[in-house]
């Protein structure tokens, strides 16, 4: 197999991986998924980013990925993390933030770099309509906090700018 076939085919297994706490998201659609490369041995190099440095899907992410490339056909498989720079949710793809609000939690609005984000008010995406109110800053996941829309009643969740 050509080199550049065999990269396409480990990207194509890298990126179909999906984040174990958000399913409908792939760690390609997230902005985990930062390079993926080839050895001189016939393996294969991801290189991923948590979205915060303590999260714990990131033990699954990597045994997800060690299977889906040896799935793939590729070894030995090595994942690399980097915590530099630091994850943004600048990184969820279009099709990421679409997946995000499909599923029923408000995507991210976008911080500025450096700026602490301060959210009033969130878009339902449910019925659309901003009165919304976030019930706890803190929820299921470091990523999410649920919040509850005014208008239709529907509580969702709003995945969380950093």
């Amino acid at each position: 197999m050509e080199p550049a076939e065999a990269l396409g085919r480990a990207r194509a297994a890298a990126a179909a991986v999906v984040d174990p706490e958000i399913p409908v998201l792939s760690i390609e659609d997230l902005g985990v998924l930062r390079d993926v490369l080839l050895g001189e041995d016939g393996g294969v190099e991801v290189v991923i980013t948590p979205t915060y440095s303590g999260c714990p899907a990131m033990d699954a992410i990597r045994e997800d990925l060690r299977a889906a490339l040896a799935g793939a056909g590729f070894d030995p498989v090595r994942i690399r993390t980097e915590l530099a720079p630091a994850w943004t949710t600048e990184w969820i793809s279009e099709a990421g933030r679409r997946k995000l609000a499909a599923f029923g939690i408000a995507p991210p609005r976008g911080a500025r770099a450096g700026a602490v984000p301060l959210v009033l008010a969130v878009r339902c995406p449910q019925c659309g309509s901003r009165n919304t109110r976030e019930v706890s800053r803190f929820g299921s996941t470091a990523c999410v906090s649920p919040w509850v829309c005014q208008e239709c009643g529907e509580p969702f969740g709003h995945f969380k700018d950093h």
